[in-house]
């Protein structure tokens, strides 16, 4: 009897130790359950079903983005750029990239046909924004022509923002 007694305690502590701790019975972990942070539910006593108000009157005091911006280009110089060689016609646009492509055109007063890239790669209103690649139909263009093209470029994107300041 002393056989079966110390056999049927050892087959229970067996299973018992299977059960808690290898989880063969599916009593294994599960998954975490999602409670809401503190915050969140600090928030909810506060507010209740209105929700969390998105600004409050101090709001005016912060740092706003930059208003000058058309995705990741920068509208006073792509304007500028648009404004500036409006005698080109415009053979695709694409603010999101910041390129403009135009056809062969001849400026007012001048006798040589042009064809422009520009490309305006930065939010910043500087030279280092605004890229531009003048052709004409016999090959690119002198340095000193483009260089102008760029300035005229820049200084009109200037008075666009001050004109916008004043506002």
């Amino acid at each position: 009897m002393d056989i079966k007694r110390i056999a049927l305690g050892m087959g229970l502590v067996i299973a018992l130790t299977a059960q808690s701790g290898c989880s063969v019975f599916g009593g294994g972990r599960g998954q975490p359950v999602d409670t809401p942070s503190a915050e969140e539910t600090n928030d909810q006593i506060i507010y209740g079903d209105r929700g969390k108000p998105r600004g409050t009157i101090w709001d005016i005091f912060r740092a706003r983005p930059d208003q000058g911006q058309v995705g990741q280009v920068n509208k006073y110089i792509w304007n500028a750029a648009l404004e500036t060689l409006n005698f080109l016609p415009v053979q695709s646009v694409d603010p999101f990239t910041g390129v403009i492509t135009t056809g062969f055109g001849t400026p007012p007063g001048g006798g040589q046909a042009y064809r422009a890239t520009i490309y305006v790669n930065d939010p910043a209103l500087d030279a280092r924004s605004l890229n531009v690649a003048l052709m004409t139909r016999s090959g690119p263009a002198s340095a000193a022509t483009v260089r102008a093209i760029e300035d005229a470029i820049l200084t009109r994107a200037r008075q666009l923002r001050g004109q916008d300041s004043k506002l």
